[in-house]
């Protein structure tokens, strides 16, 4: 069944960050920046990291994967966002409004995955320096990142499937810059436990999951550099997984305020334009730092 049949609205309005004119003006201009750096940026890392041999080593390969993951998750939005910041009428289909779900569910779970996997490389440098060649293969890291980009598009297939099933009827109006699945639910009068449930399990198995895994390499990274005598030695390898867990600290923080705080509304909506926009650029920098 299509999706045109289970909607009587063809488009729904996105509110946006600020009614006033001059507002939406400046944030144009800062968004705007935001974004070309984000892309110019993460492209010259992916092109740097490609260029220099020195560089074809595990923590690059995932974070050439990062940067391009970026990229994509900054473009899901942004340009729809620069768009509505222009036009009077902030509007956006059903059909497109989904696809954005669906390409933030991608980034998302693959976002995480990637993090795992990096805290993993992480935990094989430190705590089996002797073995890590060998336990970092080519043919693991290839493994690991495919499963990370295969985990984001199968969390996005398991959301939005139960997603286009949804009825939308009379309100149509979206109190944010962007479609996020939660933020329809209160627009849709179809049942949305089924939907709800699958949202919830998916998050908390793919958010708890790969945070358990961070959360278990750092325990055993922190307790090698514990035995570690020389004082030099610690900040040596402290240093080495230190930009990555500052990566990590800020998706998961920026992502909790965004998703737990009742940011619609309010100035806090800024909260979000952090999680979505703003570590898109910051990401790839801290890893690298």
């Amino acid at each position: 069944m299509t999706l045109d049949n289970h909607s009587t609205i063809s488009e729904f309005i996105l509110l946006g960050l600020s009614a006033d004119p001059h507002i939406q003006a400046l944030l144009f201009v800062l968004f705007l920046q935001i974004y070309l750096l984000t892309v110019t940026g993460n492209l010259m890392l992916l092109l740097v990291t490609r260029a220099d041999s020195h560089l074809h080593t595990p923590m690059y390969f995932f974070l050439s994967h990062l940067s391009f993951l970026d990229m994509c998750f900054s473009s899901v939005t942004v340009p729809k966002l620069l768009e509505n910041l222009l036009s009077q009428k902030k509007n956006i289909s059903v059909k497109g409004c989904l696809a954005q779900v669906f390409f933030l569910f991608v980034s998302a779970a693959t976002e995480v995955g990637l993090l795992a996997a990096m805290a993993y490389d992480r935990f094989a440098a430190i705590c089996h320096p002797l073995l890590y060649g060998q336990v970092m293969n080519s043919l693991l890291c290839k493994g690991l990142a495919c499963g990370s980009w295969g985990l984001g598009f199968f969390v996005a297939l398991l959301n939005i499937f139960p997603a286009m099933n949804l009825d939308f009827f009379g309100d149509y109006i979206i109190p944010h810059y962007s479609c996020e699945l939660p933020s329809l639910f209160p627009l849709s009068c179809s049942d949305v436990s089924s939907s709800f449930t699958v949202l919830l399990c998916s998050s908390l198995l793919g958010g708890l999951g790969t945070c358990f895994l961070i959360f278990y390499s750092y325990a055993h990274i922190g307790s090698t550099i514990l035995r570690i005598v020389s004082f030099s030695g610690r900040r040596k390898a402290f240093s080495t997984c230190s930009s990555h867990l500052t990566a990590v600290l800020l998706y998961y923080d920026s992502a909790f305020l965004h998703y737990f705080m009742p940011t619609s509304g309010s100035p806090l909506e800024l909260i979000s334009v952090q999680y979505s926009v703003v570590s898109s650029l910051v990401n790839p920098l801290s890893s690298i730092a």
